[in-house]
């Protein structure tokens, strides 16, 4: 299951609170990349999309560092695309599966959960949530929850 993906766009909050409308919900600033806002259909399945200015890239940290925004108006094989994906497989399984094809892969702490960092051919970030780490999740995406959220940021 995709719990939620990002994308860019020319106007990040427009698009945020056409997409809002389109899923029944409502729009905030998303905080940790400047001029970017997400759409949450506050559902039960915690279904949002990141919007993130045109140019934004997603790039790999160092060692232990986690995923890192940086902005470029030229092309670049690093985009702002990503999703996080409930999957079947254990935290082992999926590090051997990376190291296997060479690929970075990184257990991270997003504050509320965590997520395992898994970066397809070194380019595209996909957020990995296996059986031991799936339940954080979506216990911090529950409504009443992004609804607390929502007000805190509101102001």
């Amino acid at each position: 299951m995709i719990h939620h993906i990002s994308i860019p766009a020319n106007n990040p909050r427009h698009v945020a609170e056409v997409l809002a409308k389109l899923l029944g919900g409502k729009t905030a600033p998303f905080r940790p990349n400047a001029g970017s806002y997400v759409a949450l259909a506050l559902d039960e399945q915690g279904t949002l999309i990141e919007v993130y200015p045109v140019g934004t890239e997603l790039i790999p940290g160092n060692g232990e560092q986690q995923v890192q925004f940086r902005e470029n108006n030229n092309f670049s094989q690093f985009n702002a695309v990503h999703a996080a994906i409930s999957v079947p497989v254990s935290e082992k399984e999926i590090e051997e599966i990376a190291a296997n094809e060479g690929w970075r892969v990184l257990h991270c702490s997003r504050g509320q959960f965590e997520v395992i960092e898994f970066w397809i051919e070194n380019h595209l970030m996909i957020e990995l949530l296996s059986p031991e780490i799936v339940s954080q999740y979506l216990n911090f995406i529950q409504k009443q929850n992004l609804e607390k959220l929502l007000n805190n940021t509101a102001a």
